[in-house]
């Protein structure tokens, strides 16, 4: 494993194959107690404020961003997504004032985005000058968000998206298959560092930005449909391994992540992948990462990584995410699912219809995934500008809210010996939640801390609650049962179809929890 970032690699117990961090590797007691963060999936995608994979789409005619980039900015032959990057302006940013509601919020961890899809750093890279501090914001977005969670307590993470841009941006090398500019070949085929003389991004080449280009249509493509058949079937694939014609790009990008790993000292790295990104590369990335925690922490490892749809021994070497899905039962080990209340990027048009995952949707998918052995990571979109809309801040209120009374039920919990009851049963897996018709008052889920249980009902019942997995000959006493946010015990009955309990009519939060006091039940 050489050395990427400038240095000898970190002595450490972790070599950069599976089965050593396999064998070595402990998920840290932060992770399991954390349950709940929140993400900034910010980056100059967030320029037009159109949402997720802008910079993909606006290359494919017949797509409606695409469409509407023309008319907005002009063609992708002379207005590329690279304007984007310099384009971007951060002047209602004020990372401190967002971390503040992000921790009222109940998070316990924030994750910045270091580099998307689009292959721009977010962060002071050295490696790679596409970056934030040397256009655009003209600040580093890593770092201010890093020194603003570890203020007010929060650990700190960063997503690293960028293996997937050798294939990804190679849209930016096509054409428009029909109208006036067809066969117009697309900025990223034409630029070249001697066409930037007296533009701002004179000295870069806009090639160390698009990848290069190694999967490019060919020409005579006359059909929007037979275009966009030719990218599915190729630069549209989501590849893991690394472009055998472009060991340049797996170079630069392992130089990148462990810059960003060795500076900014994260106690979590997302990666946008199935297992490890480019082959290799992501198990150096990874090893470098332990060891330097490791060493850093005189052995006491915080280090957390994800990747996503992990096999058995991966899963024992790194942490599991799924992405806008579900567990369908509980976890023998902490795991997490990471999803949005809107688009990834932001999307100024589902603000305008009042159309975000309201914060009852979000605490009911907090529950359900926390008694499966879960956290939830939260993206809340951040306008291009820095700042989030009033829609966001509610939810986030609302949040606050929540937690303030029903907090103790779901941060440092463990699971119970079930993870709940009730009708509703969630398919496990990436992208699950895609037509989820929700939870009801008959769905609970139960958590515990020390001999405490506690039962999350997923939504207000008329009058009572019944509890299956409590009915008569289930292991321990039921003592008392208080309804947390109120003072005193709830009247309940005991029977073989489970535990009875009614809750008084006035109750403090959109959704009630239970605290269950006995001996045994724990």
């Amino acid at each position: 494993m050489l050395p990427a970032s400038g240095g000898a690699e970190p002595v450490g117990p972790f070599r950069a194959d599976w089965h050593s961090l396999a064998d070595s590797y402990r998920i840290p007691q932060w992770f399991g107690d954390a349950k709940f963060g929140i993400w900034a999936h910010w980056s100059a995608q967030c320029v037009p404020e159109r949402g997720d994979w802008y910079a993909r789409q606006m290359y494919m005619q017949g797509n409606e961003i695409y469409e509407e980039h023309v008319k907005r900015y002009g063609h992708p032959s002379q207005f590329g997504f690279m304007q984007f990057d310099n384009m971007w302006k951060v002047d209602e940013w004020d990372p401190d004032r967002l971390m503040r509601l992000y921790k009222a919020a109940g998070a316990k961890y924030f994750v910045s985005l270091a580099c998307h899809h689009d292959n721009f750093d977010t962060f002071n890279s050295t490696h790679h000058r596409w970056n934030a501090v040397n256009f655009g914001p003209k600040r580093d977005i890593v770092g201010e968000w890093a020194k603003a969670a570890r203020r007010h307590g929060l650990r700190f993470g960063v997503s690293n998206h960028a293996s997937h841009a050798w294939h990804w941006l190679q849209v930016a090398y096509g054409y428009d298959a029909v109208g006036p500019m067809k066969g117009v070949r697309y900025d990223a085929y034409r630029l070249r560092r001697q066409d930037g003389a007296g533009q701002w991004w004179a000295g870069l080449d806009p090639q160390e930005l698009y990848t290069g280009p190694s999967m490019v249509i060919p020409d005579g493509v006359d059909t929007i449909e037979a275009m966009n058949a030719w990218h599915g079937a190729h630069d549209g694939q989501w590849i893991e391994t690394p472009p055998p014609q472009n060991p340049a790009f797996v170079k630069n990008w392992l130089a990148r992540c462990n810059q960003l790993t060795d500076r900014y000292q994260p106690d979590y790295v997302y990666f946008d992948d199935t297992g490890l990104p480019l082959g290799q590369a992501g198990l150096d990335a990874v090893a470098h990462y332990y060891n330097a925690d490791w060493k850093r922490r005189a052995g006491a490892m915080e280090a957390v990584v994800t990747g996503k749809q992990l096999d058995p021994l991966q899963l024992k070497g790194i942490v599991q995410d799924v992405e806008r899905g579900f567990a369908d039962d509980l976890k023998p080990q902490p795991w997490q699912t990471c999803t949005c209340i809107g688009s990834w990027h932001y999307d100024r048009r589902i603000f305008e219809r009042h159309g975000y995952v309201p914060a009852k949707a979000v605490i009911q998918r907090l529950c359900d995934t926390v008694s499966k052995n879960g956290n939830l990571l939260l993206s809340i979109p951040v306008r291009g500008n820095g700042a989030i809309d009033e829609d966001e801040r509610k939810i986030l209120e609302d949040l606050a809210a929540w937690m303030a009374v029903n907090g103790e039920a779901i941060f440092a919990t463990r699971p119970w010996r079930v993870y709940g009851d009730g009708p509703t049963k969630v398919s496990g897996g990436s992208f699950g939640e895609q037509g989820f018709k929700g939870f009801t008052a008959a769905d609970v889920r139960y958590t515990t801390k020390g001999q405490t249980l506690y039962a999350h009902v997923l939504d207000q019942p008329r009058e009572s609650v019944v509890l299956a997995a409590l009915a008569d000959g289930a292991r321990g006493q039921v003592q008392r049962i208080e309804l947390l946010g109120q003072a005193g015990p709830l009247d309940y009955q005991r029977g073989p179809q489970g535990l009875t309990v009614r809750l008084p009519q006035s109750r403090p939060t959109f959704t009630p929890t239970l605290k269950i006091l006995g001996e045994g039940l724990v």
